[in-house]
């Protein structure tokens, strides 16, 4: 299943991030290569699993489970096989039909496997390009693992190659900036107020092009 996983990327996924979108890849060398680790991206588009997926050596991408929910993702037999076996996600279920289970279990059994989760705090996709409230999960996952590093990651233009609600993919060149790492900070809410503030910076550091 590796096999494949690494030929989907190889095949597919790298030369739609890097020749048909474009991507602009910002503090590369803080992007962690072994877990456990927390990468915690905005959300603005299907594409954003798949491109930050594929910045990992296609030898560890097996090791980056992102953080998906489960009504969607397993919605059908096809999808479901795809998305576990290929993607790897970690399922969540948004629904929670059993009040007594712990949401965070399975995304701390994974960091306690010594993997990198990928996590997106704001839930699920925004309007392009607007960042959504961070919800406090990557903090309450911090504080279970206060050594584990919490990777902020900011992304820009992936929402406008391919929206939420649409299917046609329209080339747009991307950036991601991988910031410097956080820990638990001795509270959820002063971890949360880190995690805002290096987003903040990791988006201010971001030079627009003159349209925007």
């Amino acid at each position: 299943m590796q096999l494949l996983q690494a030929l989907f990327f190889l095949l597919i996924i790298r030369p739609l991030v890097q020749i048909i979108i474009g991507l602009n890849l910002h503090g590369e060398e803080k992007l962690p290569l072994q877990g456990p680790a927390i990468i915690a991206a905005n959300h603005n588009s299907h594409l954003d699993t798949l491109t930050l997926l594929s910045l990992w050596p296609l030898s560890k991408v097996h090791q980056v489970r992102p953080a998906a929910a489960a009504d969607y993702f397993l919605s059908n037999r096809a999808m479901a096989w795809f998305s576990l076996n290929i993607i790897g996600i970690v399922p969540i279920d948004r629904t929670r039909q059993q009040k007594e289970s712990d949401p965070l279990a399975d995304m701390s059994a994974i960091l306690d496997q010594g993997q990198i989760l990928l996590l997106f705090p704001e839930g699920s996709r925004g309007t392009p390009e607007e960042r959504s409230e961070f919800k406090s999960g990557v903090s309450r996952l911090a504080e279970l693992h206060p050594e584990v590093p919490i990777v902020p990651v900011f992304m820009y233009g992936l929402g406008k190659s391919l929206p939420r609600g649409d299917f046609l993919l329209v080339p747009f060149f991307a950036d991601v900036l991988i910031g410097d790492w956080l820990y638990w900070q001795g509270s959820v809410e002063a971890t949360q107020q880190a995690y805002q503030t290096a987003m903040d910076t990791l988006a201010e550091q971001l030079e627009k092009p003159p349209w925007e």
